[in-house]
């Protein structure tokens, strides 16, 4: 998230915050498409992570890009954490130094496409001079958690300090992973929920397809997505398959009443991040906190706390998708296709629900735990992963075709499906591609990954 709400209006009843998410409905002709990518920032010289402070670090590095692009500076106790556009796209830095782009909302994938290649770009022009580059990883394949470096934002603190007491890699999560998501709007809460489903249960299929994190600590670590796996033991109250999303009655409710329960980790007043980790947010709205009494829930607190949970697909004011690897810019635009494909068109999205409509909980759950470390070899109801990523392009492929939105040289959307049809044509992800190199050429040694996976 790049800049927390400072919305003071107060909530003083439960319908409110069900109201919040109900905003976010819009019409169908105003559906955007909104992107986030992180990429890993390294020293090309000595392979070495970046720093915040210095006159090669991560600040110098978003001042450069500040002048780049005319973007806001976002400041954290005086510390430059991120920029701002007023077309609504913004930089920010992941705990870890990850440099995030929050794409503006946008009309298509072509113009998703556009914007990360300026992005992209523009970074390159400011990390240049710096001597810094970024990986294509889903994980810094080298670097242990004690060699990272720690960004300096108050809610990053309050956060490291309260992982640890509720899962044994959640601080991996926040300072070596790195991640894409697409976040999409719906029409109603019946649009929601049935978008919530599909995306939901088909989020495995997407951690097998975009697996990209294959290495820790300079050698393979077991899995094909680390990343994924790491999100199984951060945090269980924020985090999974929000199994309750699939029981008859789901809603902007059943999701509030789940949020409602899961512990807080902050609250914001002014420019001071209060720690209030493991507390009630029901304890806020009733004025009782016990580390701030008096104090009253506001929409900024809702929407802040809403941003702290960390489910497979979250809800906000639109439904991000959060089972992928980041990789490259090809497969960022593919991500994006994917799900627009899937769940923008009404008879895609019926397809898509009908293709995960006999899987049980106990297999979606199994999917999830698996597709970390087999991919595409994934079994799940009968099938597998790999034989369900076929079908479910082939109805992203057919949703992007009725969409028909075309580029100025008339081609759709579904030429940025082209990297994900190669990878289940050839039953292979980018990682076991990565494997598969580090046992030939590049000789059991991840050097080379900061050559040739690369932006």
């Amino acid at each position: 998230m790049a800049r927390d709400s400072n919305d003071t209006t107060p909530l003083t009843a439960r319908a409110e915050l069900i109201e919040w998410f109900a905003a976010g409905e819009k019409p169908r002709e105003r559906f955007a498409i909104g992107t986030e990518h992180e990429k890993i920032p390294f020293y090309r010289e000595t392979r070495a992570p970046v720093p915040y402070d210095g006159e090669r670090g991560i600040r110098a590095l978003l001042e450069g890009l500040g002048r780049e692009t005319g973007w806001e500076p976002i400041l954290d106790l005086g510390n430059i954490i991120g920029l701002s556009a007023e077309e609504g796209g913004a930089i920010s830095i992941e705990p870890g130094g990850q440099f995030e782009l929050s794409g503006a909302a946008l009309p298509d994938v072509h113009a998703t496409a556009a914007e990360l290649a300026t992005h992209l770009a523009a970074t390159k022009r400011a990390a240049d001079p710096l001597g810094i580059s970024f990986l294509t990883l889903g994980m810094s394949p080298k670097w242990r958690r004690d060699e990272t470096p720690v960004m300096p934002k108050s809610r990053y603190r309050i956060m490291a300090g309260y992982m640890p007491k509720v899962g044994s890699l959640g601080l991996d999560m926040m300072l070596r992973t790195a991640t894409v998501q697409v976040n999409l709007d719906f029409a109603s809460e019946a649009d929601m929920v049935r978008k919530m489903r599909a995306s939901l249960a088909l989020q495995p299929v997407a951690t097998a397809l975009f697996a990209n994190s294959p290495f820790t600590d300079g050698r393979p670590n077991g899995f094909l997505s680390r990343r994924s796996e790491i999100w199984r033991d951060t945090d269980a109250d924020r985090t999974g398959m929000l199994p309750f999303a699939f029981e008859a009655g789901f809603g902007y409710e059943a999701y509030v009443d789940w949020l409602l329960d899961m512990p807080m980790y902050f609250v914001k007043r002014g420019d001071t991040y209060h720690d209030v980790s493991g507390a009630s947010f029901r304890d806020l709205m009733a004025g009782k906190l016990a580390q701030l009494p008096g104090e009253y829930a506001t929409v900024s607190d809702w929407a802040n706390h809403a941003s702290t949970a960390f489910p497979e697909v979250r809800l906000k004011r639109f439904l991000e998708m959060r089972g992928a690897d980041v990789g490259d810019p090809g497969m960022i635009a593919a991500q994006a296709a994917f799900w627009v494909g899937l769940l923008y068109d009404e008879s895609a999205l019926d397809a898509a629900l009908d293709l995960v409509k006999g899987w049980s909980p106990a297999n979606r759950e199994a999917a999830r735990a698996t597709a970390p470390r087999l991919g595409l070899a994934t079994p799940v109801a009968n099938t597998t992963l790999g034989a369900v990523a076929a079908e479910a392009l082939a109805i992203a492929r057919a949703g992007l075709r009725a969409r028909g939105r075309r580029d100025a040289e008339g081609r759709d959307e579904t030429i940025y499906l082209q990297p994900l049809e190669a990878i289940v044509a050839a039953g292979r992800t980018r990682a076991e591609d990565l494997l598969a190199d580090y046992e030939g050429r590049w000789g059991s040694c991840v050097r080379a990954a900061f050559s040739e996976c690369v932006f």
